[in-house]
């Protein structure tokens, strides 16, 4: 059990537990371990975000207004590793 885990109510699992991750094939994710570190990566960036949150509403922000900002810094995160040609690598 992470330290995150003991934070939350007894019973409740995060969303991301669930999902069936996916190679850009299309074929599951199978190792263990790449499953475990993308959890435990999830479980930090979760935390890191409550945090901030947290913080933004002590501080006297809006709450609604912070998680619009989570939303579009998310969406503004790059795949350095993608291909194509608009991405510097051979695409179709």
């Amino acid at each position: 059990m992470t330290a995150d885990e003991d934070k939350r109510a007894p019973g409740t699992t995060p969303p991301w537990r669930d999902v069936i991750w996916r190679q850009p094939d299309g074929a599951p994710v199978a190792c263990d371990e790449k499953l475990e570190v993308l959890d435990e990566n999830l479980d930090e960036i979760r935390q890191a975000c409550q945090d901030a949150l947290e913080d933004a509403v002590l501080m006297g922000c809006d709450d609604a207004q912070f998680r619009s900002v989570l939303d579009s810094l998310v969406r503004s995160i790059e795949n350095p590793y993608a291909k194509g040609p608009d991405k510097g690598g051979e695409g179709a």
